[in-house]
């Protein structure tokens, strides 16, 4: 009986790490589409409860601070874009978030918790 928990929580355990690949992915490809860094948000706050208590914990706190931070730095500079401040705003931020999600991504491939 014991062995069908663990094996249960390991197949539990690889399909949510696949799922924060999945997250991780989705805020890349929100550089071309714009839109699917809303679905991975969505899917971050959705299962956030699956992954309490787990290393995966620390990537979903990692991605949703992703998010909210960048969306605060798009407003303002875009706010902000006819001065020269924003220009510069908005390609900190583009970096950031480059930065963000391949840190991310790198711990998530060798099994580490985002150390924030």
């Amino acid at each position: 009986m014991n062995e069908e928990i663990i094996v249960s929580n390991d197949a539990q355990m690889k399909s949510l790490k696949s799922l924060t690949m999945v997250v991780y992915i989705l805020y890349a490809l929100s550089y071309f589409t714009g839109i699917t860094a809303i679905i991975g948000i969505i899917i971050n706050y959705v299962k956030k409860d699956d992954v309490a208590g787990t290393w995966l914990e620390s990537h979903f706190r990692w991605q949703i601070r992703t998010f909210w931070f960048s969306l605060m730095w798009v407003v303002i500079g875009t706010l902000t874009f006819f001065l020269i401040i924003g220009m510069v705003i908005l390609f900190a931020n583009f970096c950031w978030i480059i930065y963000r999600i391949v840190k991310g991504w790198l711990n998530l491939n060798d099994n580490k918790p985002m150390i924030v």
